[in-house]
């Protein structure tokens, strides 16, 4: 295990290498204005991130329909009104060295009502009441993907990247427990994951061979299969159809409790899998260099650095200074947070996490 591994650069199948092994993770910040546009906070925040030494920072999950939108302040990318602000993340992520991507979001049968979210649930009893989509609204919903990768694109972002995870529209046709249609996205595995497949073979026709396209990809709740998801991943690799997957844990140590890979890391599922040119990393309690090296030495290509990004916003710099970092003490005082920079609409969403902002912080 050398911490200096971390700094080496990453080439990817598209687009320019990663400077070296850190990616930032994409948060939910919930600091836009209503309509989806950046914020002056956004960009305050984009403006720490770019200075603080990734290789690559993604945006939080960024709307692809209006229709779509989860939380308040979602950053949207639904519009051609979103590119000014879009434009300036981009310009200052160049600026600082590293590269950027979107991630493109859908919340599904999880958007919410009381924001103009419309539910898109692939099947009809997720919802009380609500009726799974058609067949023509999945395929609207897939070209809006397509439609704000070729934004992002024109916004000056090095790629995209497609949410896959936790729930959210991809995810839930993944599932067989969320995903009981009987067109083409319903039935067998091919079946629950072609969705995700046309959007990224959509994205790479727009957008050409020199864009870069990742996929986050969750395994738990939401009756997501492990099995099922790691045959779809191999055959995400054996094609490459993806320049790089962020494993979205919540433990980058966690260990499978049933099934075939019982005993086993989690991570160790994916790594195990020939990837070809693909790169993988993941997320989940990464709070120190010497934890982010392991990673490396356990596999994975990079790692996506989170709640420590939020803390400290130049994570891959304090490591590079000081090989034994550890980023500080979770949950932090509100105060900590405004000292360094974060929004009070930023603390405020960070305030639904105890385990990030102490519950008796003013």
């Amino acid at each position: 295990m050398s911490v200096s591994n971390l700094f080496k650069p990453l080439p990817l199948l598209h687009g320019p290498a990663m400077r070296n092994r850190f990616m930032m993770a994409p948060l939910t910040n919930q600091q836009s204005e209503y309509d989806g546009t950046a914020s002056e906070f956004d960009q305050i925040w984009m403006e720490q991130l770019a200075q603080g030494g990734y290789a690559l920072i993604q945006t939080c999950a960024t709307t692809v329909e209006a229709e779509g939108i989860a939380f308040a302040r979602q950053l949207g990318i639904h519009s051609d009104d979103h590119l000014p602000g879009l434009a300036k993340m981009a310009s200052v992520i160049r600026q600082g060295g590293g590269l950027s991507a979107v991630q493109l979001h859908h919340a599904g049968h999880r958007a919410n009502p009381l924001l103009g979210g419309v539910p898109a649930p692939a099947s009809s009893g997720t919802l009380p009441g609500i009726r799974a989509i058609t067949t023509e609204e999945v395929e609207r919903i897939r070209d809006s993907f397509i439609t704000a990768a070729k934004r992002a694109q024109l916004a000056g972002f090095d790629g995209v990247a497609v949410h896959g995870a936790f729930g959210w529209i991809l995810s839930e046709f993944m599932s067989p427990y969320l995903n009981d249609r009987k067109d083409k996205y319903g039935g067998s595995l091919e079946n629950r994951a072609r969705r995700t497949i046309e959007v990224i073979e959509g994205i790479r026709r727009a957008c050409g061979p020199d864009f870069q396209i990742g996929w986050r990809l969750s395994i738990e709740r939401y009756g997501l299969v492990l099995e099922e998801l790691r045959e779809v991943t191999a055959e995400f690799f054996n094609r490459e159809l993806i320049d790089y997957l962020d494993l979205a844990l919540w433990d980058s140590a966690q260990v499978v409790r049933e099934g075939l890979f019982r005993g086993k890391t989690m991570l160790s599922v994916f790594t195990e899998i020939p990837r070809k040119g693909v790169r993988l990393g993941a997320a989940g309690k990464i709070y120190s260099g010497q934890r982010a090296a392991e990673l490396l030495d356990e596999g994975c290509d990079f790692v996506l650095i989170a709640r420590a990004g939020i803390i400290q916003r130049d994570f891959p710099l304090q490591v590079k200074a000081n090989p034994m970092y550890h980023s500080p003490k979770l949950p932090v005082m509100a105060e900590y947070l405004r000292q360094g920079g974060l929004s009070e609409r930023f603390i405020n969403h960070l305030r639904g996490w105890q385990t990030i902002v102490h519950p008796n912080s003013p």
